[in-house]
Formats: C-alpha cells, structure tokens, sequence
C-alpha cells in the first residue's frame, strides 16, 4: 500500500527524494517495474483522452520551472525522440554500470500486471504516445552479485493521463502483495509511499512514488534489496528499478537508483523547459 510520508523519517539523496524510513502500516507489494515498467493503463482509455495531445487538465503542480507548450510531444514521433533525450544511459547510475541484453524493450509493448499477479506483456493503452525500458547491470565483483537495473520513460497524451498511471501504482500495491516478475523472480514485503511536489523537499516532480521490499531470483538467490521510484511531471512518466544481490548493501542499490532517476528528471526538465 502506498501512502504520504509526514515530514520526519525521511532520507534525501541528490535532487530526488527516496524514502527509506516509512510508517508502520504502510506495507503491501510493488509491481514490477520489474524492469521498472509501466503499468496497464486500459481503464485510462475511457478517462477522456485529448487525441489532440495536449497536456490535459490534471492537478496543479508546484511547478519549479515553466514548460513550453511548443516543446510538449502532440505525436509519437515527437514523443519517441523525447523518450531518447531523457532515458537513462549507463553512465547515468554512475562507474561501473553496463548494459544488458536486449538492452531496450520493444516499444509495441509494455507490462501488465494480471489478475493472478503475474507480469505480462500487452500492447499499450490508447493514452500512450510512446514508452521505453532500458535493461543495465552493475556487474558482479569478489563477493558480490550482480545487480539488475532499469529505466523506463513514458509519454502519455495528457497530465492526467500521467497521473492515473501513479495512481494505479498504488491499486496494484494493494492487490497484489506477492508479484512474479517473470519466470523465477518474485518480489514482496514491500513498504512504499508517496510525496506530492512541494512535500517536505520534494521539488522535483508533480508526484513521487518509492517502494522498497524484497527480491528473491532462481539465479540470484535471496531475499535481497529491491528498490523502485517513480516519478510524474506534466504528461511524462520515469522510474527505475534496482534488484540486490549477495554482498550489495541496501545503500549501494538504493543510490544508483536515486541517481538514475535524478539524472532523467534533469533531462525532462531541460527537454521542456521555456527557453529565455
């Protein structure tokens, strides 16, 4: 389950909030994001879509800078060659990261958590322009295990089209407590909240998710340390995920995570931004 986070208990790292401290009670299970991904989106179809593409008329935002209307993506050719100017890279979680293989997803589809909790691929919802995942690995060394990254953006038609996105999120947490990732990966034990823009510090987007929990693989073994953020400004969608291995602190996967997604919320800010 997710839930707001009061200003106490609360661990900042670079510009983007990660929650590392959570109130008791506000457990459940994560979805994949798995490879960070996104989430069905089909009850957004009928959540009057602006096939115009503009950026709808969702909530306010504490908005710490002023998009230009002219530079929001109204195609999905405008919104793919968004998506390859922000999405992370492997420089973007620091030294050491690599890219794994295949590197990106296939853009016709994208995950969808199923009614028995198990991730599926399924073609993307109407309010979809465009969206991509990225596959990374900080690669195993002397007593340690690999760690298994990733990067999603997502191009939706509106603001509030984003917005039923993060909500969804939460529904999932609470439906689903125990998740299969895919073929021998699980997670669960999850803790996870949420930080509106100009909550505590958060200033960096119009709304923040993180959940944090337990991975457990056939090939990696566990539980170990599995972290997730996602983030929403306007009508775009990050997030990245991080799955531990044997020898990985908590830290050491929770702030590769923090610097991804700091790092693409630059770039969207900088991709949008109304130019003097």
């Amino acid at each position: 389950m997710t839930c707001h986070v009061p200003l106490s208990g609360v661990r900042y790292a670079l510009p983007l909030a990660l929650v590392t401290v959570l109130l008791a009670g506000c457990s459940g299970a994560a979805d994949d994001r798995g490879e960070t991904e996104k989430r069905d989106a089909s009850t957004r179809a009928s959540a009057s879509p602006d096939p115009g593409g503009g950026t709808g008329s969702g909530p306010s935002p504490e908005e710490t800078f002023v998009p230009d209307p002219a530079r929001l993506p109204k195609t999905r050719a405008e919104a793919r060659d968004f998506i390859d100017r922000v999405i992370a890279g492997p420089d973007s979680f620091g030294p050491g990261v690599v890219k794994r293989s295949p590197y990106e997803s296939d853009p016709a589809t994208w995950p969808v958590l199923g009614e028995d909790c198990v991730w599926q691929q399924q073609k993307p919802a109407y309010s979809v322009l465009a969206t991509l995942t990225r596959s990374f690995e900080l690669p195993a060394e002397q007593g340690k295990g690999p760690v298994r990254l990733g990067a999603v953006v997502t191009v939706h038609r509106t603001r509030e089209d984003a917005a039923w996105e993060m909500a969804e999120s939460i529904e999932e947490s609470m439906r689903c407590p125990t998740q299969q990732l895919r073929e021998g990966e699980l997670i669960g034990s999850m803790v996870a909240a949420a930080l509106l823009g100009g909550e505590a510090t958060q200033t960096t987007s119009e709304d923040s998710l993180s959940e944090m929990g337990q991975y457990q693989s056939s090939e990696l073994g566990g539980p170990h340390h599995y972290a997730w953020q996602q983030a929403q400004t306007l009508q775009f969608t990050v997030a990245v995920t991080g799955k531990g291995a044997k020898g990985r602190t908590e830290r050491e996967i929770d702030d590769l995570v923090v610097q991804a997604q700091a790092a693409m919320l630059v770039r969207l800010q900088s991709a949008v931004e109304k130019q003097n």
